[in-house]
């Protein structure tokens, strides 16, 4: 795949990305404005930029951790088979929790995540996602806070990629076959 084979179309500004990264850390500080066991769980690759801009406006205490896990590979469309690329460093058991997404859309990864760190015993789990694509879901997930709600599009940029291409771009754009 090359550049020609599709072209990008701005969907969210990196203007509005960060305006809402702000009012998302607003709310996430009053929420776990009470606890020292924060530990913020980014989902690699595609939260990387996100989770980078969102933990440097949050007013806590926390620990930063990532996991690595894949279910679409180069392609368009998820496999919904979820595969654990690499796990987290630290223990999470009698920990606040806060998973950080790129986009939540079948729903079948974040179901998995949450099981997989659920069975860890964490006094809690809350979900952070950048972007809902609820038309897509197939499998219920509960997030706490959302990004934005999007259309059933192939997005990329702010750290989202199509081939591992784009994740630079700073705002999020719509992918389109040429």
């Amino acid at each position: 795949m090359d550049a020609s084979d599709y072209k990008i179309e701005k969907m969210i500004s990196a203007k509005s990305i960060a305006a809402r990264v702000e009012s998302l850390a607003i709310e996430i500080s009053a929420y776990y404005g009470n606890t020292d066991k924060l530990i913020v769980v980014g989902l690699l690759r595609g939260s990387f930029v996100f989770i980078a801009d969102l933990v440097r406006e949050l007013n806590l205490p926390l620990e930063v951790d990532f996991l690595e896990v894949s279910s679409y590979g180069d392609n368009m469309e998820s496999s919904r088979e979820v595969r654990i690329l690499k796990d987290l460093r630290g223990e999470i058991e009698n920990r606040d929790v806060l998973i950080i997404e790129d986009i939540v859309d079948t729903g079948y990864t974040m179901h998995h995540v949450l099981t997989i760190l659920g069975s860890r015993k964490p006094n809690s789990i809350q979900v952070c996602a950048l972007l809902d694509k609820p038309t897509r879901r197939e499998v219920e997930v509960s997030i706490r806070w959302i990004g934005f709600e999007i259309p059933d599009e192939f997005v990329v940029g702010y750290g989202i990629d199509y081939a591992q291409r784009n994740r630079n771009l700073s705002y999020i754009g719509k992918v389109s076959m040429i």
